[in-house]
């Protein structure tokens, strides 16, 4: 067994990995059964194929909070905040450029563009960020 933070092979019955100090089983970074670099989030390793359970799966402080986005989006939607913050910057970009550079006229359009995606994301239809992880509840 290998520690999912660091990849040091470890006892499967230790509690921490006495090389980094993680709790045995979190972590993202690495596969438990051979080691190999995983991509955050995966649901299998590439190398050898083995499912990564949900328990595995530790996103840490990098996780954004959907009621945090939701809100930012219904509330200061029209200058693209809660995209800012889930780090879609293109949409965010564009939202903040249609609002100024219409001298204020575009914010009914990104204003309703930001309420229906704050809505979206609050209701669940929108649930990673930019990243790809996903929003915490």
């Amino acid at each position: 067994m290998y520690c999912r933070n660091c990849g040091n092979q470890i006892d499967p019955n230790a509690a921490v990995c006495v090389k980094c100090g993680y709790q045995n089983g979190t972590g993202e970074r690495f596969c438990p059964n051979c080691g190999a670099e995983t991509v955050p989030g995966a649901y299998a390793c590439t190398r050898c194929g083995i499912a990564l359970p949900p328990q595995y799966a530790y996103y840490g402080p990098e996780q954004k909070s959907k009621l945090a986005a939701g809100l930012l989006g219904i509330f200061l939607g029209s200058l693209g905040i809660h995209n800012f913050y889930l780090g879609y910057t293109g949409k965010a970009v564009a939202q903040l450029l249609i609002t100024v550079l219409t001298l204020g006229f575009g914010t009914v359009i990104t204003g309703i563009w930001g309420l229906v995606e704050g809505i979206l994301i609050l209701t669940g239809s929108i649930a990673v960020d930019g990243k790809g992880v996903p929003l915490r509840d």
